[in-house]
């Protein structure tokens, strides 16, 4: 497929995409908050200190990548298609 090729040449997918909408930060200061939310200082401080294990730990890394770039914007209307509509795609 195209886009298996295209995610993989990414290194992240349309789900990680929509994940950075959807799901919250589990614990700390901005526990509930949304990850493509946390602001770029607390996202350099596990930059530089350690990235949480796992997924979590993934897609905070490409939510810094992308606030870097300045391409946050292009997450931040997920969230709101994906609360009316429930899904996306």
């Amino acid at each position: 497929m195209e886009s298996d090729s295209l995610s993989s040449m990414l290194g992240f997918s349309q789900s990680d995409l929509i994940k950075l909408a959807t799901w919250s930060m589990p614990f700390g200061k901005y526990a509930g908050r949304a990850l493509i939310d946390l602001p770029e200082a607390y996202l350099f401080w596990f930059h530089k200190n350690s990235f949480p294990e796992g997924e979590l730990g993934k897609l905070m890394k490409l939510c810094l990548e992308l606030k870097i770039e300045g391409l946050d914007g292009l997450i931040k209307p997920l969230k709101s298609r994906v609360a009316s509509d429930g899904d996306i795609g």
